[in-house]
């Protein structure tokens, strides 16, 4: 039975496009793309040809494009590079929500001689933009701040920000591994300094990313090796995954219209429904700016786990949160940080949809949810019927 998966924030199906492209790359076309020879020299215009489609999809230069192995080496890469770039400065500013390969090496530089400032955000999980603003000081090495939630699907306004960043002449990075592809993203726009996106959002394999690094911004290497990358990450080019990243953004670019109607059609269809049918529904972000495909829910008094097995016994694929921290008892950081309750928090489930989400998988997911949570609710020592109206709860 082919499952409903909608946990497309957590990975993506790889396109059959995608597929096809890359398996020359195994087998007739292996040659070292950074040979001196014909054979590897055609290898090496392929991995030429992919990085211009990378560009293409994030309004940028070719060669301010440099293949990682995933976003968060990307993500490490260009802090690390900040940092180092400026050994002088010791001060991070990024936010409560960030993705852990942002959150993680952050906290880790905390404990070795940086102070990190963290801007909070409301219950809409919107930025404080005056914490941002009134934290920037001259001792500023870097500001990281996500495009896009991945938990929430709320969107930051990064223009806003890297336009004050800049006049500042500040660092600035965006993680932008969930809002490539599925929101218009023009760097010649937007002066970002650097940019992280990684292959397995956007139907190319696990194991590709890349960042941008804007022409012109101090930048030192996070892997040390060879030439390759004209020196910016040393290592043979993962040729095949390159490959198929820049088929995958040749796809994301022609499909960015889908996303933001038919897709969000149906992220709104089952985002009503489900507010409408079952109480004491919370969406985190109601009313913030979000991606299209992403819709964040919470449903009081049960667990998000208990939720994620019994949709699961329908072949139902969705997520509690974050994939990179499933397995915590914790709720997530993300939804803490919006102040959502307790009584909430724990019963958070994540849908994610894609260009190859169905209607018809969407009614189904609508036709069950409700008998499932009223089975939890059933079965919780909290939950109340005569106490808890069947009026909508919304941040």
């Amino acid at each position: 039975m082919t499952p409903i998966y909608l946990d497309n924030n957590a990975t993506t199906q790889v396109a059959e496009e995608v597929l096809e492209g890359m398996l020359p790359y195994f087998n007739d076309f292996y040659g070292n793309p950074s040979s001196m020879h014909t054979f590897g020299g055609m290898v090496g215009t392929q991995l030429e040809k992919a990085r211009q489609s990378v560009a293409g999809l994030i309004g940028a230069n070719p060669d301010e494009i440099v293949f990682t192995a995933c976003g968060t080496e990307s993500d490490n890469t260009a802090i690390w590079s900040a940092i180092n770039s400026s050994p002088s400065k010791k001060h991070i500013l990024t936010t409560r929500v960030e993705h852990p390969a942002v959150k993680n090496l952050c906290e880790h530089l905390s404990k070795n001689g940086y102070r990190v400032s963290y801007v909070p955000v409301d219950r809409k999980g919107e930025l404080d933009m005056k914490f941002l603003t009134d934290h920037l000081s001259e001792d500023t090495a870097l500001v990281s701040i996500m495009w896009a939630n991945n938990e929430t699907g709320v969107i930051f306004p990064i223009e806003e920000i890297a336009e004050t960043l800049k006049k500042r002449d500040i660092v600035f990075h965006t993680d932008a591994v969930q809002a490539v592809g599925k929101i218009p993203i023009d760097l010649r726009k937007t002066p970002v300094d650097m940019l992280s996106l990684s292959g397995h959002k956007i139907h190319a394999p696990k194991g590709i990313g890349a960042l941008f690094i804007r022409k012109g911004t101090k930048f030192s290497p996070f892997l040390i090796g060879g030439h390759q990358e004209k020196g910016r990450r040393g290592g043979t080019e993962n040729t095949a995954s390159i490959v198929g990243l820049g088929i995958a953004c040749d796809l994301a670019r022609d499909h960015l219209k889908e996303m933001n109607t038919t897709v969000k059609r149906l992220r709104d269809h089952l985002e009503n429904e489900l507010l409408r049918q079952i109480p004491n529904a919370i969406v985190n972000g109601k009313n913030a700016n979000r991606l299209p495909n992403t819709l964040s829910m919470n449903f009081e008094y049960i667990e998000g786990e208990s939720i994620l097995l019994m949709l699961n016994e329908f072949n139902i694929c969705a997520s509690s949160g974050s994939a990179c921290t499933s397995g915590s008892l914790e709720p997530s950081h993300v939804l803490r940080a919006m102040g959502v309750p307790f009584t909430a928090a724990h019963g958070s489930i994540r849908f994610s949809l894609s260009t190859r989400t169905t209607e018809k998988e969407i009614d189904f997911v609508i036709e069950k949810m409700p008998t499932i949570i009223e089975d939890l609710r059933k079965l919780s020592p909290f939950w109340n019927p005569s106490q808890h109206p069947s009026s909508l709860h919304l941040w």
